[in-house]
Parts: structure tokens; sequence; C-alpha cells
């Protein structure tokens, strides 16, 4: 009965850490389109967004990191990168009238990191076999670009950068996804008692 409750309560937890990962991760392309389509979007709403946005997306970071992932690939490293996402988030809600001119800057560095951690991802899923590690790969890098330049910061007009920002945000959003469908593996409920069974025995 405890192995039996144990293993249906880690479940939950995965199944609700893999749910949020998938659905922020959504809600990042769907930000990133809307700024694309209204560029002239107030630079403070895009501060909320973004505090909002990282707050959530580093808890469900941490609550992934405890879920018993079967693959342990799409979590393995957020517990400190969902803590540093959700710490950021707040002193961008708290400071959002001083974090306006630097927003790309902070952003195009959480993008950068994450790319990075994507690519290590992408190599840890082509020794489990995983036939999608090259798409991870690619896009991992090609986030790692864009968050580069999103911190070198090399536009000239407002227009120009708050269209690439959304554009960053998008692409970070559809690499999480990704990375989400293809990475978290959730087991049914007979094999998770049963690998509780074999832990515990």
């Amino acid at each position: 009965y405890v192995i039996h409750e144990r293993g249906g309560g880690i479940m939950k937890i995965l199944k609700t850490a893999k749910t949020g990962y998938i659905a922020s991760s959504a809600v990042l392309c769907a930000v990133g389109l809307l700024i694309i389509i209204n560029p002239g979007i107030s630079l403070r709403a895009v501060c909320y967004a973004a505090g909002a946005l990282l707050i959530i997306c580093g808890a469900f970071k941490i609550i992934g990191y405890f879920s018993n992932d079967l693959y342990s690939l799409a979590f393995q490293h957020d517990l400190s990168f969902g803590a540093l996402s959700a710490v950021m988030g707040l002193i961008v809600l708290l400071n959002p009238e001083r974090i306006i001119s630097i927003i790309h800057f902070l952003i195009g560095l959480i993008i950068l990191l994450d790319g990075l951690i994507k690519i290590q991802t992408a190599v840890e899923s082509k020794r489990f076999g995983l036939s999608k590690w090259p798409a991870i790969a690619v896009m991992a890098a090609v986030s790692c670009i864009l968050g580069l330049l999103l911190v070198i910061n090399p536009f000239s007009g407002a227009k120009a950068i708050m269209m690439f920002l959304g554009f960053c945000i998008m692409a970070e959003g559809v690499l999480n996804l990704f990375v989400g469908i293809y990475t978290i593996k959730i087991l049914d409920e007979k094999s998770a008692i049963d690998a509780e069974y074999r832990e515990k025995f």
C-alpha cells in the first residue's frame, strides 16, 4: 500500500511538471507571436509578462526536478536554473522601471543559458537512443545564437529589437515545447510501482 501510494504520488508530480512545462512553453510561443505582431507594445507590459513567465516557468522547473522522470533529461539542471528564473522574474516584477532598459539583455542571457543546457540535453538524449536528439541539438544551437544576439543587441531601431525579442521568445517556447513532449517520459502506474518496489527491496 505504501509503495502504491508513493508510486501514484510520484506520477502525479511528474504529470503536473510535464503539463506545466508544456503549457508554459505554449504561452511563451503566444507571447512571442504577440510581440512580433504588435512590436509597439509597451516595454512595461513586456517586463510584467516576462517577470510572470519567469516565475511560472521557474516553479515548474523546480517541481520537475523533484519528479521521477524516467530519462531525467528535461529537468536535470532545473533546480538551480528554475530558482534563478524565479528570482529574476521576481526582480523584474518588483523593479520594472530599472529593468526596462536592459530587458532584452536579461531575456537574451536566459535564452542563451537555457540553449546551452538544452545542447547537453540533446547529447544525453542520444545516449538514451532518442531519435529526436538531432532536432533538439539544432534548435538549442539556434536558441544560443538568438540569445547571444539579444545580449549583444546589434539592432538600431526600437521596433526591430522588439520584433527580434518576440521571435526569440517564440523560438524559446518552441524549443521547450519540443523538449517537453519528447524527453519527459511518464511511466504508467504499474511500471512506477514496480520501479519503486525494486528500489525498496
